[in-house]
């Protein structure tokens, strides 16, 4: 579909400006290259930005369709202004092959709706040892992690970490020790996070620390930063908005100083992107105490209330996180509107609130802690090169 959006807002990373878009075979299109053939959109009054990109997400697919599938995981992620979202391997199977890959891969294409990016697991199976099978994995590949569990051993982590440098992989790190988290979820988060530092800086590895939620942990990377170190971070959404609660996520809820330096780390720049850990359950396994929270229809509401209309950062600074260093740690040509990078934008309305119903949800899950609560910054449409994949007005909502 070729596709004009006129009168909007635009902002991405470089700021904002007036004027629309022109989107042609899927891609961002000079304006002067002519606007025949294509639908009209009157965004006066909105606010378009690059579609947004996932860089920790969870949908459960294969394995427990009754929590999430590719394709209700690849429409919460449209209602919520996503067009890339990067999966995680705790499936069951284990994303350990590239079999799995590709599974998730031609499920992600069925659907239309996103991209899908699947992370393969460290360790063969999740069983804390095998690394060899990361030797297999072909260039589609970009990105391995243990989420969920965290590699327990140094050896095997350095191991790995040798093997991703030499194929040119990122290592998503979920920061846990788990013989310290039954009595001390923020060590084991810091002492994890240390190490995983130090082993990236002794091998060479490029380290991305996922979902950082402790003042020392996101101290101990500035630091990194500092000293050259090749590491990257991000944080969630639920961690800049609640602090001392009780519902459960991992890494869990933390306290007002941790939300008040990560939010400073953000300030500074130090952080470079945000992500969701959208971590979809049954509401049986949430009753049993399943960690995790949807949050890819939430995210970009809950990051402009709290970040950008409060004065914290600026909405160009929140689309660099949210849009361009994902891109670019995935490879993709996405994340700015500028002629040649993917038609895939957002359009937002910035003044509109909205209270969060659970039952609107896009996903096959409803377990969000945001029920209730009053945001700014709506997705009004949501395009995947040139195809409205979403659009609110539609739905009457």
């Amino acid at each position: 579909m070729n596709l004009l959006i006129q009168n909007a807002t635009i902002v991405d990373e470089r700021g904002a400006r007036s004027g629309g878009v022109l989107i042609r075979d899927g891609r961002i299109a000079p304006a002067e290259s002519g606007a025949e053939g294509c639908r009209v959109i009157d965004a006066e009054g909105l606010t378009l930005m690059p579609a947004f990109i996932d860089m920790h997400s969870h949908f459960r697919d294969p394995g427990f369709p009754a929590k999430e599938t590719v394709e209700t995981g690849s429409r919460a992620a449209a209602a919520g202004g996503y067009t890339a979202v990067n999966t995680m391997a705790n499936t069951f199977p284990v994303c350990s092959s590239m079999e799995t890959v590709e599974y998730v891969r031609r499920k992600a294409e069925e659907a239309g709706l996103v991209e899908v990016h699947q992370c393969v697991s460290v360790t063969e199976n999740f069983d804390g040892r095998t690394t060899e099978h990361l030797r297999r994995l072909d260039g589609t590949v970009k990105l391995i992690s243990e989420d969920g569990k965290g590699v327990q051993s140094n050896h095997v982590m350095a191991q790995a970490m040798r093997i991703a440098r030499e194929k040119g992989l990122v290592v998503l790190s979920h920061a846990e020790d788990m013989e310290i988290s039954p009595y001390d979820y923020r060590l084991a988060e810091n002492i994890a996070t240390a190490r995983d530092i130090f082993l990236s800086e002794h091998t060479g590895a490029r380290l991305h620390m996922c979902h950082v939620s402790t003042k020392e942990a996101m101290a101990d990377i500035i630091a990194a930063k500092k000293r050259g170190a090749p590491v990257t971070c991000e944080v969630a959404p639920h961690h800049l908005w609640f602090y001392g609660a009780g519902y459960r996520v991992n890494p869990p809820i933390r306290e007002k100083e941790d939300v008040d330096f990560l939010i400073k780390a953000i300030r500074e720049g130090w952080v470079d992107m945000i992500a969701t850990d959208h971590a979809p359950h049954t509401e049986e396994d949430k009753k049993k105490g399943a960690p995790g929270m949807v949050g890819l229809e939430t995210a970009f509401s809950v990051c402009f209330t709290r970040l950008v209309k409060s004065g914290e950062i600026t909405l160009a600074d929140l689309s660099r996180m949210l849009s361009r260093n994902p891109a670019k740690m995935l490879g993709l040509r996405k994340g700015l509107i500028e002629p040649g990078y993917d038609g895939d934008v957002v359009l937002v309305d910035t003044a509109r609130a909205v209270v969060v119903d659970p039952a609107k949800l896009h996903g096959k899950s409803r377990n969000t802690p945001f029920a209730g609560e009053r945001l700014f910054g709506q997705v009004c449409l949501t395009v995947h090169r040139g195809a409205v994949t979403y659009e609110r007005e539609n739905e009457n909502e």
